[in-house]
């Protein structure tokens, strides 16, 4: 820390208990009371310094008691006053960054002017002020956050505004471009040819492996006025909105003790894990706080970090913030939703009713605040082409949110608490367009029916039109068949549908055969990114292609042998007897027929065999039913 010494006297000043004497050799002849301390001094050193303890002085000399001067409100207190009786009287002075804001506010109160002598100290602390305090990070961080003691004093000078200004400068410009001592907690310094300093002289010292991030934890220790007031000047000077996002993020870590409870281990290890505090701040502090850095937040999605948010709204819950606090941060957090994990919505539920374990009702505003901005910013609808909409861009994040929303609603619904029209509401406020399956739906209904076996039946169907049949894999499909808690009806749309894929399964091999050759050269060059699935996925196709060869191969006998068939009519002619067809029919048509015959009845069997036992398994599981179901 930089520093100046004034005067050229030695110390003279000794303390006795509460009292101040100077050691002259001559008798005091004034009494300075500066709170509970007493200063015995002489009274020329002074007035010739001080224009207001020039007037007390000549006051209180015309009384009959001794000249006793009181000082209650001077700036710094006791500790002040003794650097500024050591001044007047020629004593060697040390002016930091610490003392100088309480001196020039003193000097100004006393007014310590040019006109009592030349060289006083309001001019010598501004000269230390600007040329030495404002050009060095550490020592305008320090001198700013004195100011704290003597605010009105300070910003009657606009020492707080030029201690801003200073450090908005700084943090605000490529920190490498200042050089040591700029960066005095920067690290190890290191000189220009790479020598390590021992002794922390900074002959062409730079700090090394600077980042935008430099200064955020030494902002972090300034109260919140004047902090708000330092990030306000820097988006005044256009500093990047991800960089104010990131010294908030800070900030609240360092003051909320909230957020840092669910921290992961990754996180906690980087450069702006949270400086803990001896005393945490009483709730009512961490409820403005955290109002605060809503309004100071960026309102752009991907600035901060959703972690981050989700831990705000958490503690915005239970501190009972404001309702524009909270929907603010749930409208943040809606933004960007695709980029929340499981673990994040998962938060407690903190109102006086306790319904349910989770707060479902939260997450809910939340998806729809996405679904919102997903529409406006041109997202997937619901009529667009389902072969456009699995390769759209568009359709990623919220292919990922509905992922998201179906194991939100597996973790939360074995509490026995969560009424069906909540449970139904947030699962049907995800588009049937944005789920590629209902596979992850289905988990979550069936763990609901699992966990509420007292529903009945109506209800169970209503809670089993949420997903569509159609959308299940054969995996799920196969599930579903056999299980017990599903509705009788669903339980036979399952099972059409099954069979509905496994024939669409079969007529989609033939389709598969005809790009074999097309997608062989596209398969050869994904191979390194994921050898294990393309290679299964290759040596399966393989073995498809070798069995349509084998068909083409004999569609193309077939072929030959009608090509000759219409050769041999053309020479009969329009004159032969109609006999001669129906032979020809006997010999190639009944021979065609059963082909395709026997062909048929193969894949037919194979594909059914699976279905009957299905089918027989759920009319012996639903007996009473049998008449039931031939009706339908």
């Amino acid at each position: 820390m930089a520093c100046m010494k004034l005067g050229s006297k030695t110390d003279a000043f000794q303390r006795q208990g509460q009292a101040w004497f100077c050691t002259t050799g001559l008798p005091s002849d004034v009494v300075v009371e500066v709170g509970d301390m007493t200063f015995h001094l002489h009274k020329f050193p002074l007035l010739s310094r001080s224009g207001v303890l020039e007037r007390l002085i000549a006051k209180k000399s015309k009384g009959e008691e001794g000249c006793v001067i009181n000082l209650p409100d001077i700036p710094g207190g006791t500790k002040t006053f003794e650097l500024v009786a050591k001044f007047c009287y020629g004593v060697k002075l040390e002016l930091t960054a610490s003392n100088i804001v309480y001196l020039r506010c003193a000097a100004e109160h006393l007014e310590m002017t040019e006109e009592y002598g030349e060289g006083n100290l309001i001019a010598q602390a501004e000269v230390f002020l600007n040329q030495v305090v404002l050009r060095n990070w550490k020592d305008s961080l320090k001198a700013l956050q004195t100011c704290e003691d003597v605010l009105p004093q300070a910003e009657d000078l606009h020492i707080v505004k030029r201690c801003i200004e200073s450090l908005a400068v700084k943090a605000c410009t490529d920190p490498n471009l200042f050089g040591w001592p700029m960066m005095e907690h920067g690290g190890p310094m290191q000189s220009p040819g790479g020598t390590v300093l021992w002794n922390g002289i900074s002959t062409g010292a730079r700090p090394r492996n600077s980042s935008s991030d430099w200064w955020y934890e030494d902002v972090s220790t300034l109260s919140l006025p004047l902090y708000k007031r330092l990030i306000s000047v820097m988006e005044s000077r256009g500093i990047r909105q991800e960089t104010i996002a990131g010294s908030l993020t800070l900030y609240g870590k360092r003051y909320l003790p909230g957020l840092n409870r669910r921290q992961g281990v990754s996180e906690s290890s980087t450069c702006l894990a949270p400086v803990p505090l001896e005393s945490p701040p009483s709730e009512e502090d961490q409820k403005v706080l955290l109002e605060e850095i809503d309004r100071l937040l960026p309102m752009q999605k991907g600035l901060t970090s959703t972690k981050f948010l989700f831990g705000l709204l958490r503690t915005a819950l239970i501190l009972r913030a404001s309702p524009s606090c909270i929907s603010n941060l749930e409208n943040r957090i809606g933004m960007q939703l695709d980029q929340a994990t499981l673990e994040d919505l998962l938060m407690p539920n903190f109102s006086y009713s306790m319904e349910t374990l989770y707060n479902v009702d939260c997450v809910h505003r939340i998806l729809e605040h996405f679904l919102a901005m997903d529409q406006a910013t041109g997202g997937a609808s619901p009529c667009s082409d389902e072969g456009q909409l699995i390769g759209s861009p568009s359709l990623t994040p919220i292919t990922m949110v509905a992922k998201l929303i179906d194991g939100y609603l597996a973790e939360v619904a074995p509490d026995i608490n969560l009424k069906p029209p909540k449970f139904q509401s947030l699962a049907a406020a995800v588009p049937e367009y944005a789920r590629p399956l209902d596979d992850g739906l289905y988990r979550a209904i069936d763990i609901y029916l699992k966990a509420h076996p007292w529903l009945t039946d109506s209800e169970r169907e209503q809670l089993c039109r949420l997903m569509d049949c159609q959308k299940l894999s054969l995996e799920a499909c196969t599930h579903a068949a056999q299980n017990e808690r599903l509705p009788l009806r669903v339980v036979v749309q399952v099972l059409f549908f099954e069979q509905l894929q496994l024939r669409t399964s079969i007529a989609g091999c033939f389709l598969v055969s005809d790009n074999l050759d097309g997608s062989r050269q596209l398969r050869s060059g994904f191979a390194g990114s994921n050898e294990g699935g393309w290679t299964t996925a290759v040596r399966e196709n393989q073995v498809l292609k070798v069995g349509m060869d084998n068909m083409r191969m004999r569609v193309s006998e077939l072929e030959k042998e009608c090509s000759s068939m219409r050769q041999e009519i053309e020479k009969l002619g329009r004159g032969k007897n109609s006999g001669t067809w129906g032979n020809m029919s006997k010999k190639f048509g009944l021979k065609i027929k059963s082909q395709m015959c026997s062909a048929q009845e193969g894949s037919v069997s194979n594909q059914s065999k699976g279905g009957n036992n299905k089918v027989e398994k759920v009319k012996d599981r639903h007996g009473k039913h049998n008449k039931k179901l031939s009706v339908e």
